[in-house]
């Protein structure tokens, strides 16, 4: 075997073309749908777009300030890692600016969500909607859709209120909000709170809980009573102070006005629900069905199709579920055995951009996770898809080499496994058995025995099944 350099990295990622399927299924040519016209008074592109400008003036400013005084080489942004913007740069922006300390933060908080800027580490980046924020109306709708999608990141909820009847309405409002979409006009609070609570009911109804309220009650006391329904209602008086905190939250980012006991969706709003809608209708048309399948089952579904129809299909589920609960459903899908669904998921991880890089971050501290993490992340801060390799060591591009060939082992065809036997780093084949050996993966067995099989060189065949039996009983 030569040495070279594989004209496709991504090969150890994830196969470029289906392994198993014939691709004449994903050739067959559906019938476009129209594109689809927003609701009549609905604003032009352009007079959203200035909307949004408006809206989100502050956050350009401070990400701008940031662009030039937090950049590489410069003052550090952060002092945690975490974002947080530190004292000594929060106090130079409200100099600079003219601002107090809470505004800055708050408006720096507001650029991050909108993706106004990226921070790194401890410093600071302007994103790519900064740089398009005055020449592409597409860059700052985006921008703001972003900012309306982690709406209940942009004011913090209620003190004393339980994680869990938090998260219960932040997955219930997207029908609140489809609701005032239909509607079209002011929605008194109190109708918006009576479809929070049958919303919540039903979620919990999934899950056959009680309400959560009663788990402050003693298990005796807790148990149902023959004609108690376990789907009771939740109760007003647990529910209107979230209503309040997410109508309030929404009202901050600009998507809808409250006043009078009645809320309404501003133009913004009105706007960014319909397209949520549209998208979820396109998942519903999806090729392959799967927006109602779970992430492992989505993924099976994806390794059938092509890169650009696999990247529709991402695109379609993701549109249908909140992103921190489909990031970390694609995470878990990572985690199982199969590795080709580890390197799916990192494609569909790769749609999801921005919003999965905390997530992602975090898992380069699990090993069979790390190197696709780390070729995400790089490639997330700029680093061409073709040199992010580079960024791996000897050891973890082996460890990918092998966990690669293990997808292509179980799904793919014996030309390919040899095909991907030249894509390896090492030099010859001895070299490349030395390093697998050592990296320790837990299909190296079964993946030596499968490239023996496949291998045309019965020399070659040999010297693998060798080193499969070596790894199989620890010798050497």
């Amino acid at each position: 075997m030569t040495s070279r350099i594989p004209r496709d990295s991504r090969l150890r990622l994830v196969r470029p073309r289906p392994l198993a399927a014939a691709p004449t299924a994903v050739n067959e040519r559906r019938p476009r749908r129209p594109a689809p016209r927003p609701p009549e008074g609905t604003p032009a592109p352009a007079e959203l777009a200035r909307m949004a400008r408006s809206g989100l003036a502050a956050a350009a400013r401070v990400a701008r300030w940031a662009d030039n005084a937090l950049g590489p080489g410069r003052d550090a942004a952060t002092a945690d890692g975490k974002a947080t913007l530190s004292d000594p740069s929060a106090e130079r922006a409200a100099r600079d600016l003219g601002l107090t300390r809470d505004q800055v933060r708050h408006d720096w908080d507001i650029a991050r969500l909108a993706g106004l800027i990226e921070v790194h580490g401890d410093s600071a980046r302007p994103g790519w909607r900064l740089r398009a924020w005055n020449r592409d109306d597409g860059a700052v709708l985006r921008g703001w859709v972003a900012l309306f999608d982690a709406w209940s990141l942009a004011t913090p909820e209620p003190a004393g209120e339980e994680p869990a009847a938090v998260a219960e309405v932040v997955s219930a409002m997207p029908q609140v909000l489809s609701f005032l979409q239909l509607s079209a006009g002011p929605v008194p609070v109190e109708q918006l709170l009576d479809l929070l609570r049958q919303r919540v009911t039903e979620l919990r109804t999934e899950r056959c809980e009680v309400p959560y309220a009663a788990d402050a009650v003693s298990p005796a006391a807790a148990a149902p009573a023959a004609d108690t329904d376990p789907a009771e209602p939740a109760r007003d008086a647990e529910l209107a102070p979230l209503l309040d905190w997410a109508l309030h939250a929404l009202a901050s980012v600009g998507a809808l006005t409250c006043g009078a006991g009645q809320a309404t969706l501003t133009p913004l709003g009105n706007w960014a629900v319909w397209v949520k809608l549209e998208q979820i209708c396109v998942a519903a048309q999806s090729p392959a069905g799967n927006i109602e399948q779970a992430a492992e089952d989505m993924l099976r579904g994806c390794a059938q199709l092509r890169p650009n129809a696999a990247r529709a299909e991402y695109r379609a589920w993701l549109a249908a579920r909140t992103v921190g609960g489909a990031v970390t459903e694609l995470l878990a899908a990572a985690r199982g055995e199969d590795a080709l669904l580890r390197g799916l998921a990192f494609e569909a991880l790769r749609v999801v951009g921005a919003p999965a890089e905390a997530e992602v971050r975090a898992a380069v501290d699990e090993p069979a996770l790390r190197p696709y993490a780390l070729l995400w992340l790089a490639e997330h801060d700029g680093v061409d898809a073709e040199d992010a390799h580079e960024v791996l060591t000897r050891q973890e591009a082996t460890w990918l080499w092998v966990d690669t060939a293990a997808a292509v082992a179980d799904h793919g065809e014996a030309p390919m496994l040899v095909r991907h036997l030249e894509s390896a780093l090492q030099p010859t084949v001895p070299a490349l058995l030395d390093e697998v050996r050592a990296v320790g993966h837990p299909r190296t067995v079964q993946v030596l025995v499968a490239l023996a099989a496949a291998h045309p060189d019965p020399a070659l065949a040999k010297a693998v099944r060798r080193a499969a039996f070596q790894v199989h009983t620890g010798g050497s």
